[in-house]
């Protein structure tokens, strides 16, 4: 006998713009493992919101009016709060100057406005699941155009992190928006153990997600801008 069904993630939509906010709304609520519970044109509604519904998933935009979304996402998922709510952030490329304090104000994914619904959908099923996304476009775009606000300082340097050479391999990988299957494919090893050292780098460097491991390694110096598409 089958047991009960899973109760669906439920997502509060958070953005100013009411076609956007209407069409995000369309789409979650057509999947039957979604229910939005919720929707505002403010961040400071949205917190308003979240702390009240307890969603599994708030979308937030970024710039709007009262409360933008990086002040929101500290108040719901910033250090220090004791029930963060996961925040996945929606973002276009004329606002990357904002995703870093973002990431840094405890968000736990990242999606470009224009990402198709599928994208969109998957983003909300893994950021609720507990696991980190973040668009390796978001990624390379952030730190090709705003790197000098994550480059590391000269006694900030790569010989002070407590990682194995392949352990930094992988952290390298995922500050490049590779998935756990990229990675794999990249180090011909197993998806399995792909999360094993993703476990022990977050273990190790007390971080709470991937997308903290991308902030640590940007700021470590970690990461060749080149790679990235940052000459």
């Amino acid at each position: 006998m089958s047991g009960a069904p899973a109760r669906p993630v439920r997502v509060v939509v958070c953005d100013d713009q009411m076609l956007v906010r209407t069409g995000l709304v369309t789409i979650i609520d057509a999947q039957p493992d979604m229910e939005v519970v919720g929707e505002c044109a403010d961040g400071r509604v949205a917190v308003e919101l979240a702390e009240g519904m307890r969603p599994d998933v708030v979308v937030m935009d970024v710039r709007m009016p009262v409360l933008d979304g990086i002040e929101a996402t500290r108040l719901l998922a910033g250090s220090g709060v004791p029930d963060p709510v996961k925040v996945l952030v929606v973002t276009t490329f004329n606002l990357d100057e904002y995703v870093y304090e973002a990431l840094r104000a405890g968000a736990s994914g990242f999606l470009l406005k224009d990402a198709p619904p599928d994208r969109l959908l998957h983003g909300i099923r893994t950021v609720a699941s507990g696991a980190a996304l973040l668009d390796p476009e978001v990624t390379r775009q952030l730190v090709g155009r705003y790197a000098s606000r994550v480059r590391p300082s000269e006694d900030d340097g790569a010989r002070e992190v407590p990682l194995t050479p392949r352990e930094l391999e992988v952290l390298r990988l995922i500050a490049d928006g590779l998935s756990n299957s990229e990675i794999a494919a990249a180090l011909v090893i197993s998806q399995e153990t792909v999360k094993t050292f993703v476990s022990r780098i977050l273990s190790k460097l007390h971080l709470r997600d991937r997308v903290q491991a991308v902030v640590y390694a940007y700021r470590r110096g970690l990461v060749s801008w080149t790679l990235s598409g940052c000459a």
